[in-house]
């Protein structure tokens, strides 16, 4: 049976809707970096995710296509994510999607190496005759966090993200941006497929210790 993340790892993949502390360790994932308004048609959030699913489905389908990569197992396309974040600011404004930072992110299965991810990389980019050089293997840490499933649009993540943050508060923690550390989301939802309504997120947003 494919291995399945989602039901693997439910503690990071299919967290409860009220706001919890958890430590995310490291993983691994296909990335692109990029900034700009993610509805922009076209735009580069856009572009990027074509870039991520290139590499991620070469990777995937690598054993029908004729070539099997090393310790290949079968397993379920883990869910787009994304890490986000403004220059010079706290949180997130969601009026002004021009200035988001993000990275965008696909999990990559263990059995992927360095080796296997260039291969990879190589042949999207004959195939798709695109250029995948923005893409790059990228191990992450969330760490200390508060975690909770947002269902609803994205433009009304704001008042789960204060639901978030008075949580953390009251546990002694305090919202921590600071060395590199981003607010994450994991998308469980196709918008395409899906009203806006029932689209569930997950979202993670670092805290520390107060004090600390």
């Amino acid at each position: 049976m494919p291995i399945d993340v989602k039901k693997e790892e439910k503690t990071f993949y299919l967290p409860p809707k009220t706001p919890h502390l958890i430590q995310v360790p490291p993983m691994r994932f296909v990335a692109v970096q990029g900034a700009g308004d993610p509805n922009e048609e076209g735009g580069a959030y856009q572009r990027a995710i074509g870039m991520l699913y290139a590499v991620a489905f070469t990777i995937k389908m690598s054993r029908k296509g004729g070539y099997s990569l090393p310790g290949y197992v079968e397993y379920v396309m883990p869910p787009l994510e994304g890490l986000w974040w403004m220059e010079g600011a706290a949180g997130l404004d969601l009026t002004r999607k021009a200035e988001f930072q993000w990275i965008s992110l696909i999990r990559l299965p263990d059995f992927v190496t360095r080796e296997s991810f260039d291969w990879a990389v190589q042949q999207a980019q004959e195939k798709k005759k695109i250029d995948l050089s923005p893409v790059q293997l990228l191990t992450w840490e969330d760490g200390l966090c508060v975690q909770c499933l947002h269902q609803g649009p994205y433009d009304q993540e704001g008042a789960t993200i204060r639901a978030m943050e008075q949580y953390a508060r009251a546990q002694g923690m305090v919202p921590d941006v600071a060395g590199g550390r981003r607010h994450h989301e994991i998308y469980l939802s196709d918008p395409r497929r899906c009203k806006p309504e029932n689209c569930k997120t997950v979202l993670r947003h670092p805290v520390r210790p107060i004090g600390g």
